[in-house]
């Protein structure tokens, strides 16, 4: 049995849903080492991505497309299914083809398109209107990462609770925390000072990093302490107001931009970080503080209920004054940083990619009974 995932995440720069696709593909190959795993995409992938020395069961591969199979939702993905007789399609990332004879699952990891479109391009906000109440329908099963997105997404698009099922995600196995002097080389190559609060996400509205700088303003303007603010991620779509207020004389010697960094590096940036800040205003999961949690970070963030989980510092979203209030307890208080830390740990600890592939697996039974009939 072949069982084809979208490999398109994997043709990027990884964010949350590359790296997704990347550590449930893997996860898979070695919970069925029976069953043949690929993912499939119609560009090349980045370096990184290469199963040929890990799994014999797990292979990216590219299709070569022609003027008319480049139309890959409507014409590429169908053939290339129906020609390789796929047993099932995982559309990890809101999208499976609308033709096809297979069964197919889709994940959608949130509805921020919809309730935050403001914080989105207006083309994906278009394409998200059109398609996602259409996707919803086509998938055989869905896949939410949180039990809040599967209460949106029934609600939303008015479906049978049987269908969606909400599998959470996992930090990866690497993300184990490191000791500072093991760090310190890292932090040093980067221009990361001892004492420093921390950022990890694309700069983009949806992240809400304005507020962010905007408290740390006020924390340098209304107490002594002096810590630096690492803003470490790809720069996204309106990053503009972000990277000129870091150029404000306020912050400009104390906020540091380091763009996107490796997860070797994100090891020892959350190790060594007073706190990982995630001041979201809509996450369908939230992956950065389960990973700062398994670093032994103290994390704080905002109340959005996918990523509230009660081992974190919660500040209301957009709610400067608490943001600020939160940084400067934790700067100021060892034993807060400590039990948010043993806390976090402990909490990371329970999420791991083998039981996120065994409960998708578990989906993918599932659409192949239904589709049986």
């Amino acid at each position: 049995m072949r069982i084809a995932l979208d490999g398109l995440p994997l043709t990027e720069t990884l964010t949350g849903v590359g790296n997704y696709t990347l550590e449930l593909a893997r996860a898979l190959s070695i919970l069925r080492p029976n069953i043949e795993f690929e993912v499939v995409a119609p560009r090349a992938y980045l370096s990184e991505i290469d199963f040929d020395n890990t799994r014999p069961n797990l292979k990216a591969v590219q299709v070569q497309t022609n003027a008319a199979t480049r139309h890959w939702w409507s014409i590429g993905l169908p053939s290339y299914i129906r020609k390789n007789s796929l047993a099932l399609f995982h559309g990890t990332n809101f999208e499976v083809p609308l033709r096809g004879t297979c069964p197919t699952v889709v994940t959608i990891h949130d509805l921020s398109l919809l309730r935050h479109s403001t914080t989105h391009k207006t083309r994906a906000v278009w394409r998200g209107r059109m398609r996602l109440p259409l996707m919803s329908r086509k998938a055989t099963m869905l896949i939410t990462p949180s039990e809040a997105v599967r209460r949106e997404v029934c609600s939303e698009f008015e479906l049978d609770p049987d269908r969606v099922v909400a599998i959470p995600l996992a930090p990866s196995p690497m993300f184990r925390r490191v000791e500072r002097g093991h760090a310190e080389k890292t932090l040093r190559r980067l221009g990361v000072e001892d004492q420093f609060l921390l950022f990890v996400g694309t700069i983009e509205p949806r992240k809400n990093v304005l507020t962010l700088l905007q408290a740390f303003e006020r924390l340098i303007r209304s107490t002594d302490l002096r810590p630096q603010l690492i803003i470490a991620g790809r720069t996204g779509w309106k990053a503009e107001e972000v990277l000129s207020y870091v150029n404000r004389p306020e912050v400009r010697d104390k906020v540091r931009v380091i763009g996107y960094v490796s997860k070797e590096e994100l090891c020892s940036l959350y190790s060594a970080c007073v706190s990982l800040i995630y001041p979201s205003i809509h996450e369908g999961f939230g992956l950065p503080p389960l990973e700062a949690m398994a670093c032994g970070a103290p994390v704080i963030a905002t109340n959005v209920p996918s990523i509230n989980q009660g081992v974190a510092r919660v500040v209301p979203v957009t709610d400067i004054d608490s943001l600020t209030e939160a940084m400067v307890q934790l700067l100021t208080e060892p034993g807060t940083r400590a039990t948010l830390a043993e806390l976090g740990m402990e909490h990371a600890a329970t999420f791991s990619w083998q039981r996120t592939a065994e409960l998708t697996f578990a989906v993918y039974e599932e659409a192949l009974s239904r589709a049986k009939g």
